[in-house]
């Protein structure tokens, strides 16, 4: 017994030390601003409206945004970093009564509360292809994203009949893979500007984020200009377009009662963020 204890400090103790031999540089980031969609449309069934999020359903204001990031450098080469941005613009219009407005198996008109939430958890690698440049860094690598769509249709009241309100609801959680590149360049004097570029498209089962066969796509580019203050902390401001596309037919649970009924569905966004931060560093 005493021989197995002291074989397995002395593994733990070199496991230990081995950890210590790596340079590791963790990073600590938050931002918080603005942002405004370009494009936005929604539809559930193949005979549903294509409905415009924008044009119909009030999402024509500048709403707040804010992401969080925490990761680490280590070996100089490889950065690693992990991605929460919370998301969910909150509605509220008054739909015609004629022609009503069809989403899956329901007609609304009338007052309307609308809910579209997709906060999405990402997890980032990058190798840098310039190894000996101290100042410059180009990373590419993979990202592999959870998506957190509900979307929400609801009447605000009923038509003055025992008719109870309509309500529509649709989500679903995902793993979304995608390609990922980082690219900084760090002046003497302290200013840094960066690129970071994730993306993909795919029309197979799993690749999409599915175990089923449709359409889909992201994109989240953005521009970066940082300035170190003290400390190891540093200011910026980014600019990001965000968006993605979906579209085929999923396979529905009937047991799940936020599985929308029909199975077809298209949904397409496109975005603008402008927002300011602050990172920190260790030296």
């Amino acid at each position: 017994m005493n021989k197995k204890l002291i074989l397995t400090l002395t593994l733990l103790s070199f496991s230990a030390l081995s950890l210590f031999a790596f340079s590791f540089t963790p990073f600590v980031e938050t931002e918080q601003g603005t942002i405004g969609l370009l494009h936005h449309t929604y539809q559930n069934g193949t005979t549903g409206d294509d409905f415009d999020f924008i044009k119909q359903g009030g999402q024509n204001n500048l709403y707040p945004f804010s992401r969080y990031t925490v990761g680490a450098t280590i070996e100089d080469n490889h950065r690693v970093w992990f991605t929460y941005q919370p998301f969910q613009i909150d509605t509220a219009v008054d739909f015609p009564d004629s022609p009503a407005v069809e989403i899956g198996d329901k007609d609304f008109s009338g007052p309307m509360e609308l809910t579209y939430s997709f906060p999405f958890y990402r997890a980032t690698y990058t190798y840098d292809l310039l190894g000996t440049y101290e100042e410059a860094y180009l990373g590419v690598g993979l990202a592999l994203q959870i998506r957190n769509a509900s979307i929400q249709f609801r009447e605000m009241y009923d038509d003055g009949t025992t008719n109870p309100p309509e309500y529509f609801v649709s989500q679903n959680v995902g793993l979304v893979p995608a390609l990922a590149i980082y690219s900084e360049y760090r002046f003497p004097f302290g200013l840094t500007l960066s690129a970071d570029i994730a993306g993909s498209y795919a029309n197979l089962a799993y690749i999409n984020g599915a175990d089923y066969a449709f359409e889909g796509s992201i994109l989240d580019a953005s521009l970066r200009m940082a300035y170190a203050i003290e400390n190891g902390f540093s200011l910026f401001a980014n600019a990001r377009f965000f968006g993605g596309t979906s579209k085929g037919e999923g396979e529905n649970d009937a047991d799940v009662w936020t599985d929308s009924v029909e199975e077809y569905t298209k949904n397409n966004i496109a975005s603008l963020t402008f927002s300011a931060g602050l990172a920190w560093q260790m030296q």
